[in-house]
Formats: C-alpha cells, sequence, structure tokens
C-alpha cells in the first residue's frame, strides 16, 4: 500500500469511528428514535443521570413509547412527547422516578439546545415517561439553591435537523390542549437501544 492509499483508508478508518455511537461514553445507552419526519439518535447519560437513565430505558425496552405522539411543540422553547397516543390516550406509566436534577447538573448536563430532560409536575420527584428536548438555551430550567430545575438526561448525536423540523410545524388546538399541538401529528413510530 503506498502512502496515498495508506492516507485515505486513514481517512475513511476515522470518519467510521467518528459515528455518534462511536462518540459515546463507554457503558452509555443510545437510542434510535424513528418518527414520521425522521430519526434522531441520541446518547443517555447513564454516568451522570443513572436511575431517569434506567427509567427511560425500560419504558424503551416495554416499547412504551411505540405510536406515542409530540403533544407538545413550542418554537421557541421545546419539544414534548412521551405521553400521548394520536388519539390523546394516555397510556399507563410505571411509578415516577426520582429527581436527579442538581446531581445531573453538578454533572455538566444543563438545559441547552439537543438535549433531553424529564417532564413533571410541580412535584420533582413526579417524572414517569414524557419528556422533551430543548430547543433553544433553556437556562430557567437549571436547578438553584431555590428551584430543582428539570433533569437532563441525554444529548441528541444525530438527527437534530428532525428535531428542528418538528420544533418548526404548524401547531394549534388538539385533544385536550387548546395550543401547542402539532396539526399534523408528530408520530414517534419506534425508539430501540442502539447500544
Amino acid at each position: 500500500m503506498n502512502r496515498q492509499h495508506f492516507l485515505a483508508a486513514s481517512a475513511l478508518l476515522c470518519t467510521a469511528l467518528l459515528t455518534p455511537l462511536a462518540l459515546a461514553q463507554p457503558g452509555n445507552p443510545v437510542i434510535r428514535m424513528v418518527t414520521n419526519v425522521g430519526t434522531i439518535e441520541a446518547e443517555l447519560h447513564a454516568d451522570k443521570a443513572p436511575k431517569t437513565v434506567a427509567n427511560f430505558v425500560q419504558y424503551v425496552r416495554d416499547k412504551h413509547y411505540d405510536g406515542l405522539i409530540f403533544h407538545r411543540v413550542i418554537g421557541q422553547f421545546m419539544i414534548q412527547g412521551g405521553g400521548y397516543d394520536s388519539q390523546y390516550r394516555q397510556r399507563p406509566t410505571r411509578a415516577p422516578v426520582e429527581h436527579e436534577g442538581r446531581q445531573a447538573a453538578a454533572a455538566g448536563l444543563k438545559n441547552e439546545p439537543g438535549t433531553l430532560a424529564m417532564a413533571r409536575t410541580n412535584d420533582p420527584n413526579s417524572a414517569t415517561s414524557q419528556f422533551f428536548i430543548n430547543v433553544v438555551p433553556n437556562a430557567f430550567l437549571d436547578p438553584t439553591p431555590a428551584q430543582p430545575g428539570y433533569t437532563v438526561f441525554g444529548k441528541v448525536t444525530a438527527g437534530m435537523d428532525v428535531v428542528e423540523k418538528i420544533r418548526n410545524t404548524p401547531t394549534g388546538a388538539g385533544g385536550p390542549f387548546p395550543t401547542d399541538v402539532p396539526r399534523t401529528p408528530v408520530i414517534i413510530q419506534s425508539i430501540t437501544l442502539v447500544k
């Protein structure tokens, strides 16, 4: 093999190694979310939010998310799904997961564009299956000494163009929601573990 062929082969190898899967931290799960508008991949930070990731992964293994929708889309905020099907029926969930917002934030996970975080009620320990993907910097959702914030547990590694497509979809009323529902349903066809 001459020098030119060696360099070309090395470049191909480096490109192959720099896939989202290869860039994930060892031991951290990677998921593939197939929607009717495209595919999103994300690394889940089990090293920084272990209980939250274990909770999410169990829902993935149970196929809980398959057929659910992104029911809340606010273009200058986030896209939220994981709770309702296209008929706005809620799926049963397991017991809530313990809030890990402060732990995750201390480990460097912030509500930045492309990060996945758990949706919840006013009770910090109420998150079950619903999650959101931040589409802008949402520092006001990060934990502070005065408020617990929202637990960030993952980061999109491929498919931000799909996230952008979802955030820009026209919205209106739908089911029990007066606003922010995509006029054309954005359906999560499946979420699977890649790693």
